[in-house]
């Protein structure tokens, strides 16, 4: 299966991450909704924490072990 992959992370202020894809698209996602999405993504609701946003496997990962789905991560940007 085929999938948009990210190729850059920057994590904003207010929760929101500018990804850059390998179709050299930039988006933002707001990462407001996805917070109350379980103890792993409701960490994230500490800034330090949520700006450890990585580039891991094609997909954004922080230190908390938390990650998006790499396949998922571009449909949630639209």
């Amino acid at each position: 299966m085929s999938y948009t992959r990210v190729k850059i992370v920057e994590p904003q202020d207010n929760y929101v991450l500018l990804l850059t894809f390998d179709n050299n698209e930039c988006r933002e996602l707001d990462m407001k909704p996805y917070l109350d999405d379980g103890p792993i993504f409701q960490a994230l609701k500490d800034p330090v924490l949520f700006k450890t946003a990585r580039l891991c496997a094609h997909t954004v990962a922080w230190a908390n072990n938390a990650d998006i789905a790499p396949e998922r991560i571009y449909e949630m940007c639209l």
